[in-house]
């Protein structure tokens, strides 16, 4: 009885509450995801609420920034082009927003890592002074006013409810869709593509140089790491030591994925390099050592000319042109009506 009413649907104050349920397929050799599905179970509904909410501008203080604003899909949801986030009452942030992509399988969240679940991470640009400078209470307030937003939280959730669990939610079941796993580079893998030769002698100094940090399939390891960055007199951003207040973690921030680097720039924490030639001058000329500097970085990273001209070739290889340009992902009204299939994937 309880297998016939999970499939079916379920009853829910007396109304027959039967959400579509939307499958995540794990692309071919990639690990198990991290998230829990169970606590929280992929809907079409669930989906299309969540992508409503993350380009809602309402969910800020003055209806002028929504998730989407910083969080751009031509730039693979980052902050693309400029160094620093802009926020509420043309204020900047601290950081450059990340890339948002293959989320399932990622523990922690922000450069420092101060987010550990993916639910949560909303809540801290939402209420942020210098980003959305909004409060949860009045952002529920503004979406129980909204009859449409009503209907969308009673076809997601089975009632007119809405509360931040909901919201979260939602915002994560969208989220979740953000999957790249459609590059050059992983066509390769499949052997549906074969690489040029810059591109398979990049991929050759990428595996000896640079594979420690950033491993494949996700390109990188979600380790905090010191680079050599000097601290920026003006932010005085320390990194993960924030989070932690141990002194060995001075100046270590996530290591970001390369997938779709070419598209994600500027780089670093805090955007001050401008181009992928910026970050290999840096590594191999340009690094402050200190001690807390990354091990593997102490005697910074040789590389020659004509490595980093292999280099930046193969790198082109990981953009995911289909993720950059899904309609499933775009706000709406730019896309599709409908946000998610039967199956979450990227091909």
């Amino acid at each position: 009885m309880l297998l016939s009413i999970l499939c079916t649907g379920w009853m829910y104050m007396g109304n027959y509450f039967a959400p579509t349920p939307v499958r995540f397929l794990v692309p071919k050799g990639w690990p198990q995801p991290v998230y829990n599905f169970k606590e929280n179970p992929l809907t079409k509904e669930g989906i299309e609420l969540g992508r409503q909410l993350f380009y809602d501008t309402r969910l800020s203080k003055d209806g002028t920034i929504s998730c989407g604003t910083c969080h751009q899909q031509f730039g693979a949801f980052n902050t693309y082009d400029h160094p620093l986030s802009h926020g509420f009452n043309n204020s900047l942030t601290t950081r450059n927003a990340p890339g948002l992509f293959n989320l399932a399988w990622q523990k922690e969240f922000m450069w420092d890592g101060g987010i550990n679940h993916l639910d949560l991470q909303p809540l801290a640009p939402i209420t942020a002074e210098n980003e959305m400078a909004e409060s949860l209470v009045t952002v529920i307030k503004k979406l129980q006013a909204e009859k449409e937003y009503r209907k969308l939280f009673k076809a997601a959730f089975g009632d007119e409810t809405i509360n931040t669990q909901r919201l979260t939610r939602a915002i994560s079941q969208f989220l979740l869709t953000f999957i790249s796993s459609n590059s050059k580079y992983d066509r390769v893998k499949m052997g549906l593509d074969s690489f040029i030769l810059p591109e398979k002698l990049g991929y050759e100094i990428f595996q000896k140089k640079c594979v420690s940090c950033h491993t494949e399939p996700f390109f990188t390891d979600y380790s905090y790491r010191n680079i050599g960055m000097p601290v920026d007199p003006f932010l005085k951003d320390l990194g993960r030591m924030k989070i932690t207040s141990e002194s060995n973690d001075s100046l270590k921030f996530r290591v970001p994925s390369l997938r779709n680097v070419m598209r994600t720039f500027p780089y670093g924490h805090d955007g001050r390099f401008f181009s992928v030639l910026s970050v290999m001058e840096h590594y191999r000329k340009n690094m402050v050592i200190s001690a807390t500097t990354d091990s593997l970085l102490r005697n910074r990273l040789p590389l020659s000319n004509f490595e980093i001209g292999q280099l930046t070739a193969f790198l082109y290889t990981l953009t995911d042109s289909s993720f950059l340009q899904n309609p499933h992902l775009a706000a709406p009204g730019k896309g599709i009506s409908t946000t998610a299939p039967a199956d979450i994937h990227n091909k």
